[in-house]
């Protein structure tokens, strides 16, 4: 394959003179990564064609990548592997057949999958076609299925052929989706269900003729539905304009990530986590490793098989991954590491001080929501300045703390956290008033409060709706849950406000104990007196197995509030 040469450079320059600045992040980046001395001719052709012919998203990486080094594997998954030039071939089958089907602009399809190369290709396929892909959970049932689909408007419905039965039963409540707009995957021919389309029936297509696909700049690309820890899933939507490929880079730019890296892909890719950090390594040309599931173990055992040297993660599994008996964790080899970057719920400082004196300083903790893209990101060594810090901002945001009054606070004190970026979500779908409320002045907030510290790192001060007034004292869960955490029998704790006729409200906590421990409520009264002033002692101590989990890992603290009720 033809090297790059300078005539090709000169091309590069000469077609995007408009975007200086968006040139010198991308040459950085390229450099500092290694993917600058990978480029062949074919790949900056590709990348110019792509970058001044169109809107690019993120389902193109996969053209440059099979255009520039075709043989290189960009999905492993169990036994099977697929090379870049496999995945563009197959996704943009998929793509052209959807299309003749019915799928278009602005129309959505739901993968109920797990992870699994169709995934990909099938998310992508829809983004190609400037189509929204609505990622759920795999662990919906039939009732959440049916609202998830009339909510979207979903045309299509991809599915693991075991989930069938949850399927079936939705669909009994969606009479508008015939079954042939049902997509089974992983399914043998003698397996799928009567009147089902297999997947497999959607690579015999020919392969997608961009000019059939109205070119518009920031089509929705994606519909990821919240967690819905507080009530019914809200759908944002997020779409890709040309300042989102930027965006990403000087992300990567913040971090190790390289284009050699092998990226295990541990969380579900219908999180927001695991599909960003997928589309991140991906940009670079880096392989993916997808884990069917996490498990503790099985997350070591890939990281030594594959030679694993970035992953992202929420702090649940690295919290399950410590808790395994010491010899098997000696028992890996995991050396190959160079970024564990951990997001999607508050990092417990002393959870990330435990990561780092096992792994190595290789922890990253960012930022982010569904909402707002990936905000701020703390180093190893803010993390070890500073436990528990999310960090700073990520060029391009912009971040205010604000108070109830839409004013803002001072350093060191708590505020509403707003962001603003280039990859805010364009808002929630269907939902103008949700929309609306969460704005202010192009500010965006999901509802965390943060505080800001002498040297312009930011932390997580627990959720707005989570903060408790006992007395008329304000109390931020999160300061609580540190000083309960640090006590050396505890293994995992959440805090949160319950009605109380003299205070309003009073503190309580939930404790899970380290395994063999005698730990009682007097001693952690007597632990939290000398350490918190005496609104936030909790009066309630409650000794559980486990906490209460989404399928993302964040703690449902709804469900804690009714304890007792």
């Amino acid at each position: 394959m033809p090297m790059l040469r300078l005539h090709d450079l000169n091309e590069l320059r000469e077609r995007l003179v408009d975007v200086p600045g968006r040139i010198r992040v991308m040459a950085t980046v390229a450099n500092r990564t290694g993917l600058m001395w990978q480029l062949h001719a074919s790949g900056v052709r590709t990348f110019v064609e792509t970058l001044t012919g169109g809107a690019p998203n993120p389902s193109h990486l996969y053209r440059l990548h099979a255009a520039n080094t075709p043989k290189r594997i960009a999905l492993r998954w169990r036994e099977q592997s697929l090379t870049f030039a496999e995945v563009e071939e197959r996704l943009s089958r998929v793509a052209g057949s959807l299309l003749r089907r019915g799928l278009s602009r602005g129309s959505s399809m739901i993968l109920m999958l797990k992870n699994r190369p169709e995934f990909v290709e099938a998310q992508n396929a829809a983004t190609r076609l400037r189509a929204a892909a609505v990622s759920i959970s795999w662990r919906s049932t039939a009732a959440e299925l049916v609202y998830l689909a009339t909510h979207s408007g979903a045309k299509f419905i991809f599915f693991n052929l075991e989930l069938w039965p949850v399927v079936e039963e939705a669909s009994r409540s969606l009479p508008g989706l015939p079954r042939s707009q049902f997509v089974a995957v992983g399914a043998s021919a003698g397996e799928v269900p009567a009147g089902v389309t297999r997947y497999e029936d959607l690579l015999d297509a020919a392969p997608l003729d961009d000019s059939s696909v109205p070119v518009a700049g920031d089509d929705a690309a994606v519909v990821v539905y919240t967690s819905g820890t507080t009530g019914k899933p809200k759908g944002a939507v997020r779409k890709f304009p040309k300042d989102a490929f930027p965006a990403a880079l000087r992300f990567i730019a913040q971090t190790p990530m390289r284009a050699d890296d092998v990226h295990l892909v541990a969380c579900p890719l219908y999180h927001s986590t695991a599909f960003a950090f997928l589309t991140l390594s991906q940009i670079l040309g880096a392989t993916a490793v997808l884990m069917d599931e996490f498990k503790p173990e099985w997350f070591l055992r890939d990281v030594e098989r594959w030679g694993v040297t970035t992953t992202a993660v929420v702090p649940t599994m690295m919290h399950r991954v410590l808790a395994l008996e010491p010899e098997l964790l000696a028992r890996y080899r995991t050396r190959t590491l160079r970024a564990i970057i951990v997001g999607g719920a508050p990092l417990p400082p002393l959870l990330g001080i435990r990561v780092m004196d096992h792994f190595g300083d290789i922890l990253f903790n960012f930022y982010g929501a569904t909402e707002t893209g990936l905000v701020t990101l703390a180093n190893p060594q803010d993390l070890r300045a500073a436990p528990g810090t999310i960090g700073r901002p990520v060029p391009g945001n912009e971040i205010k703390l604000l108070d109830d009054a839409g004013i803002e606070v001072a350093r060191g004190e708590v505020g509403e956290l707003y962001v603003k970026n280039k990859l805010l979500v364009a808002g929630y779908h269907k939902d103008e008033e949700a929309t609306s409320a969460s704005m202010r002045e192009g500010f965006f907030s999901v509802g965390d409060l943060a505080r800001k510290d002498r040297d312009g790192r930011y932390f997580i001060e627990g959720r707005k709706r989570d903060m408790i007034i006992s007395g008329g004292v304000n109390v931020y869960p999160a300061e609580v849950e540190s000083t309960l955490e640090a006590h050396p029998d505890v293994s995992e704790v959440a805090v949160v406000g319950v009605e109380d006729p003299e205070w309003g409200e009073r503190v309580r906590a939930f404790i899970v104990r380290k395994p063999g421990t005698q730990l009682d409520d007097a001693l952690l009264k007597t632990w939290s007196r000398e350490r918190l002033a005496g609104p936030k002692v909790p009066r309630d101590f409650v000794f559980v197995d486990a906490l209460p989990r989404n399928a993302t890992g964040k703690v449902i603290k709804r469900d804690l509030r009714l304890w007792h009720a």
